[in-house]
């Protein structure tokens, strides 16, 4: 591979799209954002905003993409959750024709995953696996010193795990999905439900009263404070995300795992919960090493510098 200079990597959100352009040193040497284009005729824009980004942020040897949802190999999106109008989306083929340049497509989380492992917290680890802890949970794996994708590149998506069938619904149409309970909406409804229940009064009263107006940063300021209560939610969280990484263990036995997303925020309050319980729950715990947590390097940035290296996994 001729050597690379500067790769820019762009991040699609609900919400913004965030580029970077990356040195071959590892360092993000420019940066810039635009809203997500949303509503009738929201594709189109989209491609005029990810060229823009692209232009601004440029001259660039390679250029990367990274979109929430399912990604095929070839750089088609079939579905998205936070995009509208989204069906058979062809972001490479398009907005190569547009840029007359190779573009490289991935999966948001898969990316993340990228760049934690070649320049973040997983950096000498060859079995690692991302899981980024949102709104909901995505993620990528890295086996054997290599990105795993899977046949039709939708390899990651295990916030839909099934850990409750009986459980509450979820946006993907099942119910009881890891992502219910172990994500940033998931510690909110934990901690509404504990609120209903009469407990959590610190942080009833920091939602001003309503159990409904409960999110995940006013449980951590409770739990900041010494709330025993706010505590005892995040250790039940701990224990759902717990629940997962062990599943993950037991089907992948990877050597670290690197959480991402916006609960990383929270690392100090969450770690030792978590690696609390994954003993507690994992297979055969006396006889095996157990799998590493650490918290992700990159936070917002993870998307676009994972984008923008995709052409060192992809080839």
């Amino acid at each position: 591979m001729a050597d690379v200079g500067i790769s820019v990597g762009l991040d699609v959100g609900g919400t913004k799209v965030l580029g970077v352009a990356f040195d071959a040193d590892g360092r993000v040497v420019a940066e810039d954002r635009r809203p997500t284009p949303r509503g009738d005729g929201s594709l189109p824009k989209l491609i005029d905003t990810l060229a823009d980004l692209a232009d601004r942020l440029g001259p660039y040897d390679e250029l990367g993409v990274g979109v929430p949802g399912l990604v095929t190999q070839t750089g088609v999106l079939r579905a998205a959750p936070n995009l509208d109008g989204v069906a058979d989306f062809d972001v490479a083929g398009l907005l190569g024709a547009r840029l007359g340049h190779r573009v490289r497509v991935d999966n948001d989380a898969t990316c993340a995953a990228v760049a934690e492992w070649l320049h973040g917290a997983g950096q000498d680890a060859s079995d690692m696996v991302l899981v980024t802890l949102g709104t909901g949970i995505g993620g990528g794996v890295i086996a054997g010193g290599r990105l795993v994708r899977g046949k039709h590149g939708f390899a990651g998506e295990y916030g839909h795990m099934v850990v409750d069938p009986d459980g509450p619904p979820c946006p993907c149409g099942r119910r009881g999905c890891w992502e219910r309970y172990a994500s940033g909406s998931g510690l909110a409804r934990l901690a509404r439900e504990a609120a209903v229940g009469g407990r959590v009064h610190r942080v009833l009263e920091i939602a001003g009263g309503d159990p409904e107006a409960v999110r995940g940063e006013m449980v951590m300021q409770a739990a900041r404070e010494g709330d025993t209560d706010a505590l005892a939610v995040i250790d039940e969280f701990g224990r759902w995300v717990a629940l997962g990484l062990v599943n993950l263990t037991n089907t992948l036995d990877p050597e670290r795992f690197v959480l991402g997303g916006g609960l990383a925020a929270g690392a100090d309050l969450y770690l030792g919960p978590i690696t609390t319980w994954i003993p507690e729950l994992i297979y055969e715990p006396e006889l095996r090493p157990l799998p590493e947590v650490r918290f992700a390097r990159w936070s917002e940035r993870a998307g676009a510098v994972g984008a923008a290296l995709l052409h060192i996994v992809h080839g």
